[in-house]
């Protein structure tokens, strides 16, 4: 098997054009999932599949695959929606490094490859939304429930792709799923390492936090009497490292990433305060115990300043998540041939949809460097020999695992 890196690039390069920046210099994209942009980028990506011998299937979710002939596949791929103002290879390499291998592999009469599309994996309705329903650890019925923070409903969205969408796949059909992506951190870049074999993958829990104050007026209220609902979030987000200090290690995170004051007047001294809180370690045991010292400090909050704290969560936990042992020492093998001493072993801090496969087939994924270990941002990217030479460990493991 032998991946033609022009070929991978140049497509790698159109998919990046689909709600592309249009400032000068800039490898930024907005491709939020079921606009315009996703849409026509789904479509371009059908295309692609058909002209490699794949047989392309979106199904109800949006999430798109090229199967591969015959009954038995290895699935490969990973998602093309981005953030609001998201990078160029966040989930659109591992789509078109999968084609890439899924071409090669045909081209050398090799295992067959079928490559897929996560819809959502950026959560604009919820992370991991198309994966999610696809393993099942999202019902439909609670799907529909998903609103957008725009409004836009799940029911609303999916209508979009009514004359797309056909029935669920089977993931019985499917011998396992390997997902490559960028790093998204630092570690590779710093070490001048050029592949990462992913272990596990962290675990989330995310919730949702409302601090119900006093609404009253920002010239006349004395600050002494203000029951400022801002000023109890702003708090407890300055109290959780006090909190998680005997609990958390290095690699332990924490995001307050989304708030929203009531009601939003520069006069007003707010009396509601929505904000999410999300956590995320490798851990378990250590998910478990950052939850119950969030749940005490938000009781103790109320306590303190006589504003009701309610909190509920915003979906379902993700459990921390191994890789498959026969995947890693696939990758492992590949790379010690391709990148020999320019690799490592290590989790993966991001989550990725493989997460929701693990528990359907044996999952593996691989990280190329990220530049400055930035991502999620228009900033992002990666050194078009990187992006290769993860190509090839990738088409060298398949070649193993066939």
């Amino acid at each position: 098997m032998t991946p033609h890196a022009d070929r991978f690039l140049a497509d790698l390069h159109t998919l990046r054009a689909f709600g592309g920046d249009d400032a000068p210099g800039s490898k930024g994209v907005r491709r939020r999932a079921f606009t315009e942009a996703d849409l026509a980028a789904r479509d371009w990506l059908a295309e692609q599949f058909r002209d490699a011998g794949l047989t392309p299937h979106m199904d109800p979710a949006g999430n798109l695959f090229g199967l591969a002939p015959g009954d038995r596949s290895l699935l490969m791929g990973s998602h093309s929606d981005t953030q609001p103002e998201g990078g160029w290879l966040d989930g659109a390499y591992g789509v078109i490094a999968a084609l890439e291998i899924a071409r090669a592999a045909q081209e050398a009469g090799g295992p067959p490859v079928s490559v897929v599309s996560f819809q959502d994996e950026e959560g604009r309705f919820g992370a991991l939304t198309g994966s999610s329903l696809w393993s099942g650890k999202l019902s439909e019925a609670d799907a529909d429930k998903l609103v957008a923070t725009d409004g836009t409903t799940w029911p609303e969205a999916r209508a979009r792709i009514s004359d797309r969408a056909g029935d669920w796949l089977d993931p019985a059909r499917f011998t396992g799923f390997l997902e490559a992506h960028i790093e998204q951190g630092p570690v590779l870049d710093a070490a001048g390492e050029a592949v990462g074999v992913v272990t596990g993958i962290v675990g989330l829990r995310q919730i949702q936090v409302e601090v119900h104050g006093q609404q009253n007026h920002a010239g006349t209220t004395p600050m002494a009497m203000r029951r400022d609902a801002f000023t109890v979030a702003a708090r407890i987000t300055t109290a959780l490292p006090d909190r998680f200090a005997n609990i958390v290690t290095p690699q332990s995170v924490w995001t307050i990433g989304h708030i929203r004051l009531h009601p939003g007047a520069q006069s007003v001294v707010p009396g509601r305060a929505e904000f999410s809180l999300q956590w995320r370690d490798i851990d378990a045991d250590r998910l478990d115990r950052m939850e119950g010292a969030i749940a005490q400090l938000l009781r103790d909050m109320g306590d303190e300043t006589g504003c009701e704290i309610t909190w509920g969560k915003l979906r379902h936990d993700l459990a921390p998540m191994p890789m498959d042992a026969g995947m890693q020492a696939a990758l492992s093998a590949a790379a010690d041939e391709v990148a020999p001493g320019r690799w490592r072993a290590m989790p993966s801090g991001a989550l990725h949809d493989a997460s929701n496969l693990a528990g359907l087939m044996p999952v593996g994924m691989l990280f190329v460097p990220s530049i400055n270990g930035v991502s999620h941002t228009f900033e992002e990217d990666t050194g078009e020999d990187d992006l290769v030479t993860g190509v090839e460990v990738l088409a060298r493991a398949v070649e193993r695992l066939g």
